[in-house]
């Protein structure tokens, strides 16, 4: 999910509605009260904001009636009560219109399906002037198991804190996956592009490699991304428990391998498993790798089976989450600064579409994003999905007891500005330009992060995170680029593959005579072929302008040989090494 959601309010549909809360007390003189959620309609009458402006009133249990007519009144009405009554079989408007003509200050509708707001039109809403909201069947029960049958209560509608503390807890985790596995990933590849020549054949070597991604790799995965939200929009309840379980094996996966360089450090438990011929088992790992793999599969698991645990299992939940966006910064690459622009460019439309396109194109006027994001409200399994990072709200509202008591931020506004900060960390190394392009792309991304937040405090529903990130981040990337005169290069990535791997291996000092180690190859396996074609140069060969490799030769001795060097250049080079010019050492030392 590529939104940030941090418990909107519920999207503006054609019946208004709001969640309050009602407090409840004995009459027994208990002075303990307790709040439940409740969903109520302001187009019928307002609930006041502070509980102590709230009229506290008896509550009558008349749930045994449905009162869709008058025969169902008590004979001594409802004078300055709040009935409780079973929902069915009439419109709101019946009920709380006989709930008002019997002296009634308010009415309570008990429903045993989701909770809906209690709509009429403008003309009923002008004729009633009590509050009328619905109460889940499970809280009736908790009410009357827990203050017993006399009890009073209080309508009413605390404010929501426009932004709450766990947003910052949010942004620290979010920067800071974004500045660890940019830094990681950039460090990670520029360190495999200068150890190219090395070989490392042992069992410690890396096995997984980066993987580039193309424009056609680009649309390929929006279209799927497109397919995969649709799909779970309508069909949430089908596929979401293949998410959850793709998320417990991805999230182990990573987290083994954000873990591993540590482990790997340990200076004991080294023993390897003995000679076999099982799968994977016959390269013989090490011991305490297998121990690791177990651990992340155990936390995996665990999560999976306590997932709707709200006390603690959203911390497992953001562990494994920030494990798997670190192995994904680490394993995708993008190549250069227009591919980073494609793909970026492309969920920015994507993003923005379906949170804000969306609500005109769905029956119920909801964003798809927000409702898969956040788990439908109509979802028999009530199940949420867990790509995204949650914590709960460390306000003391009690409207956190209604629904969607997190605050949620998508993988994908980690992800996708991520591998532009990785993007940016290579080419700056490879720049030497100190580090300015990770550090403004990272600082970039942070400045879109409290853009996101203030818009949703300004606009109170979830917006798309990419719509104010993928503008901060490309446009500082770009601007640090112009700043340096790097644009073209950036654009294009040009210098990685070719420009490091020959300042970082100069096998041998530049004024130094004798070439390197590399050079004697093809010498060996030749030698008669060199005879003849050093004893017919003339002695002043070396100095002809119309032959550059005769003129260049002790500047090409100091570049490493392969096997395919031309018999000319060895020539010129031994020529070099037998008669050098002060001209030629000259060059060499420039």
């Amino acid at each position: 999910a590529l939104s940030v959601a941090p418990v909107p309010l519920p999207v503006p549909v054609p019946v208004a509605c709001e969640y309050g809360m009602v407090h409840v007390l004995s009459e027994s003189g208990t002075p303990r009260g307790k709040d439940y959620c409740i969903l109520y309609n302001p187009q019928w009458a307002h609930l006041p904001q502070d509980l102590s402006k709230a009229s506290l009133l008896q509550l009558r249990n008349w749930t045994a009636s449905l009162l869709c007519s008058p025969s169902d009144l008590p004979a001594s009405g409802f004078s300055n009560q709040i009935p409780l009554v079973a929902r069915g079989n009439c419109t709101f408007y019946e009920k709380v219109r006989l709930a008002q003509s019997s002296g009634a200050r308010g009415l309570l509708i008990v429903s045993k399906e989701k909770l809906v707001p209690p709509g009429g039109n403008k003309t009923q809403y002008e004729e009633i002037g009590i509050p009328v909201a619905l109460l889940s069947h499970r809280d009736m029960l908790d009410i009357f198991r827990s203050f017993g049958q006399a009890v009073r209560v209080a309508l009413y509608a605390p404010s929501e804190p426009v932004l709450d503390y766990n947003m910052v807890i949010i942004f620290i985790m979010a920067v800071g996956t974004v500045a660890v596995g940019g830094y990681w990933a950039g460090s990670r590849d520029v360190k495999k592009r200068s150890m190219k020549h090395k070989r490392d054949d042992g069992p410690e070597k890396q096995e997984d490699e980066a993987v580039d991604v193309t424009p056609v790799m680009i649309c390929v995965f929006v279209v799927l991304c497109c397919c995969m939200l649709v799909l779970l929009y309508h069909f949430y309840d089908h596929l979401v428990y293949a998410i959850i379980g793709i998320f417990c094996l991805a999230s182990s996966t990573g987290l083994y391998s954000c873990l591993a360089p540590c482990v790997r450090r340990l200076p004991f438990c080294r023993c390897r498993v003995p000679d076999n011929s099982l799968p994977y088992f016959h390269k013989r790992p090490q011991a305490r790798m297998l121990l690791l793999a177990l651990f992340c599969i155990a936390v995996s698991v665990v999560w999976g089976v306590f997932r709707n645990e709200d006390q603690w299992a959203w911390v497992l939940q953001d562990a494994l989450g920030v494990a798997f966006c670190l192995y994904m910064l680490k394993t995708i690459r993008l190549p250069t600064f227009k591919a980073c622009t494609l793909l970026l460019l492309v969920l920015f439309i994507y993003d923005v579409f379906f949170v804000f396109v969306t609500p005109f194109l769905t029956r119920s006027g909801n964003s798809i994003m927000v409702e898969v994001a956040t788990g439908p409200s109509d979802s028999a399994t009530r199940e949420k999905l867990p790509m995204v990072l949650k914590v709960p709200r460390l306000n003391a509202s009690p409207l956190a007891l209604c629904d969607r008591p997190f605050s949620l931020l998508g993988f994908g506004d980690i992800l996708v500005p991520g591998l532009l900060v990785a993007y940016c960390h290579r080419f700056g190394l490879q720049a030497q330009s100190s580090r300015i392009y990770f550090v403004a792309c990272t600082v970039a991304y942070g400045i879109g992060l409290l853009a996101t937040f203030m818009a949703l405090a300004l606009m109170q529903r979830g917006q798309p995170a990419l719509l104010y990130l993928v503008p901060c981040t490309l446009v500082a990337s770009f601007l640090v680029a112009l700043w340096r005169r790097e644009l073209g290069a950036f654009w294009t990535g040009s210098g990685f593959a070719k420009d490091l791997p020959q300042t970082q291996w100069a096998p041998a000092p530049a004024d130094s005579p004798q070439p390197p180690k590399d050079s004697d190859a093809p010498l060996s396996p030749q030698p008669a072929s060199q005879e003849p074609v050093r004893s017919p140069l003339p002695p002043e060969q070396p100095q002809e302008p119309s032959t550059p490799e005769a003129t260049e030769a002790p500047a090409s001795a100091s570049e490493p040989r392969t096997l395919g060097s031309s018999t000319l250049e060895a020539a010129g080079q031994a020529q070099a090494q037998a008669q050098p010019s002060p001209a030629a050492q000259l060059g060499t030392s420039a």
